[in-house]
This record gives C-alpha cells, sequence and structure tokens, in this order.
C-alpha cells in the first residue's frame, strides 16, 4: 500500500514537471526559438538521459552493444520519428500557447499511442473488451480535440477583434496543423520502448531491476531523436544568423533557463518511470493515464497564470475546460482498457 502510494505522488511529481517544462521559455525574450531548444535539447536530450541511463543500468555499454541488433534499430528510428515531433511540439507551443498546444498534441499521442500497437501487434484483440475501450477512447481523443480546436478558435476570433490582442489572421490555423502533426510523430518514442523491447530485456539479464531497464532503451532513443532536433536548430542559427543571441549581454540566465527546461523534461519522464514501476499492476491502468491528465491540466494551469487565454472570452475558456475534462476522460480510459488485455 505504502509503494503504491508512493509510486502515484511520483507519477503526478512527474506530471508537474513534464507539463512545466516549457515554461521557461516565456521568460527568455530575447533569444529565438532556436537558441532556447538547442540548450534543452542538449541538456535534457543528450546528456541527461545518459546520465540517467549510467546511474541505474549495470554494464550500460555491454547491454547496447549485445542487445538484439533489431531492437537497437528499432529504438533509434522511431527515436528520429519522435524528434520530428518534438520539433513540432516546440513550434506548436510557442504559436498556440503552452494550454492549448500540450491538450492538442498530448490527446493526439495518447490515442495513437494506444491504438497503434493494438493494431500492429494484436489485430485479432481489435473487437475484444479491450479493443473496443481503445477504438471508444480514440473516438472521444477526437472529440475532445475538436472542441478544443473550437475553443482556440473563439480566441483567436475574440483576440484578432481587438487592437491589442497581438495575433495575425491564420496563425491559429498554422499552429493548430503543427500542433496535430506533432501528436501524430511524438508516439514514436512509445514505439521506441515498444519495438525496443529487447534492449530492456537483455539489460534485466545483466543486472538492471525492471523498473530500470527502460533507462537503456531510453538512452538511444532519446539520442536519436536529440540529433534530430539538434541539427534543425543549428539550421535555424545559421539561416537566421541568431548564433550570436548565445553571447549577447543580459542573456546569462538564459542558459541557466534553457538547462531546467531539460531537467524538468527528463525528470517528469524518470519520475513516472519510477512511480508506474512502484505501483505494480495500477501502473499501465491508472499511472499512464494519470501522468497525461496531470501534464495536460499542468500546462493549462500555467498557461491561465500567464496569460495565455486572457481577452480570449468566456466561451473559449468554457469550451476549452469542457476538452480538457473529454481529454481527461479519454486517457483514462485508454488505462483501463489495459486491465482488461
Amino acid at each position: 500500500m505504502q509503494s503504491s502510494l508512493s509510486g502515484l505522488l511520483l507519477v503526478i511529481a512527474g506530471g508537474i514537471m513534464q507539463g512545466s517544462f516549457t515554461l521557461p521559455m516565456k521568460f527568455m525574450p530575447g533569444w529565438k526559438w532556436e537558441n532556447t531548444w538547442l540548450v534543452y535539447t542538449v541538456s535534457g536530450l543528450l546528456i541527461a538521459p545518459w546520465v540517467l541511463a549510467g546511474g541505474t543500468v549495470p554494464h550500460l555499454f555491454a547491454v547496447l552493444s549485445g542487445a538484439e541488433p533489431r531492437a537497437l534499430l528499432a529504438a533509434t528510428v522511431f527515436g528520429m520519428g519522435w524528434g520530428i515531433g518534438s520539433i513540432l511540439f516546440g513550434l506548436g507551443v510557442a504559436r498556440v500557447g503552452a494550454a492549448l498546444g500540450f491538450a492538442l498534441i498530448l490527446g493526439m499521442t495518447s490515442a495513437i499511442g494506444a491504438l497503434a500497437p493494438l493494431l500492429i501487434l494484436h489485430p485479432q484483440d481489435v473487437l475484444s473488451p479491450a479493443g473496443r475501450l481503445i477504438l471508444a477512447g480514440v473516438v472521444t481523443v477526437l472529440v475532445g480535440i475538436g472542441l478544443s480546436a473550437w475553443a482556440g478558435k473563439l480566441k483567436e476570433r475574440a483576440l484578432l477583434a481587438r487592437p491589442e490582442g497581438g495575433v495575425t489572421q491564420g496563425a491559429f490555423l498554422s499552429g493548430l496543423i503543427i500542433c496535430l502533426l506533432s501528436g501524430i510523430t511524438s508516439p514514436m518514442m512509445n514505439f521506441s520502448l515498444t519495438f525496443g523491447a529487447g534492449i530492456a530485456e537483455y539489460a534485466q539479464r545483466l543486472g538492471a531491476s525492471a523498473s530500470n531497464a527502460n533507462n537503456a532503451t531510453w538512452a538511444p532513443a532519446v539520442t536519436a531523436g536529440a540529433i534530430v532536433n539538434a541539427v534543425y536548430c543549428l539550421w535555424l542559427l545559421r539561416k537566421n544568423r541568431s548564433a550570436g543571441e548565445f553571447w549577447r549581454a543580459g542573456v546569462r540566465r538564459y542558459w541557466l533557463l534553457g538547462i531546467v527546461m531539460g531537467a524538468l523534461w527528463m525528470g517528469g519522464m524518470a519520475s513516472y518511470g519510477m512511480g508506474a514501476a512502484l505501483m505494480g499492476q495500477l501502473g499501465p491502468a491508472l499511472g499512464w493515464p494519470l501522468f497525461m491528465a496531470t501534464i495536460i491540466i499542468t500546462a493549462n494551469i500555467w498557461g491561465a497564470l500567464t496569460g495565455e487565454w486572457k481577452g480570449a472570452g468566456a466561451p473559449a475558456v468554457r469550451w476549452m475546460i469542457v476538452s480538457l475534462v473529454i481529454l481527461s476522460i479519454a486517457v483514462f480510459t485508454f488505462g483501463y482498457s489495459s486491465r482488461l488485455q
């Protein structure tokens, strides 16, 4: 009972960290997007995963060199796909705000992350009780996403009507498309863990605990995604001639804020992993949906506190709240379906 409670608290803490990781970007107005995202990428996606894996997986490099090549290839390739989703995530949140961006992207990620493994690995179970629940969850997600998009459109319409609104016609539509594309590609990190499971299994044979074995898969998968992010950022630095922003006077604290972003992202994933392991059988059923719901709610709280919905009007806010409730119901539906499998 005590371990389950500790696991629950760790999952919630992980969700709060994940839902907060883009918050420092609001306090870095002197840097362009690529400056901020590159520091976050190096600290959170290149360095942190190897520190975590090295500290929790015995004989890490022996694990990676001895694991099935097919598992290592799957983890790397899907990690690169997730890296594209990560870039789109950052661009989408920058355009539509953390509140709406997290809701749209994580809603899509939950649906595809639950549906794709079912269709690929267990197509015969699509019409089973668990399969029907997953399909119902997907439909619920689509409804929630539609309502979120409607709330965002109402917000854009209200801000366009105000001279000081600070938005341009079509900005919401482009941000919406980017967020949906991110929602399609971001679940590839789940595929890295699913199809790269041989790495974690070999890590356990060499002494890693069940709760830490996936860290051996995280390291190459996240690194592959980090390389994609870093290359894109470097291209933007050259294109926009913004590399000099790193050394401009008055931006020293920006480096720290970028590192904090990376620490929050990786810390959130590590906290969730430990918490889900402590929850035992409740991990997939309650841990994952609670984690996703906490991320969405946290991002929306920060969005409200930082004025993302200021001037959006009461109808937009009401529809956004309704969409959050529906998306939360959907992710818990996915979690409950795992108990029937």
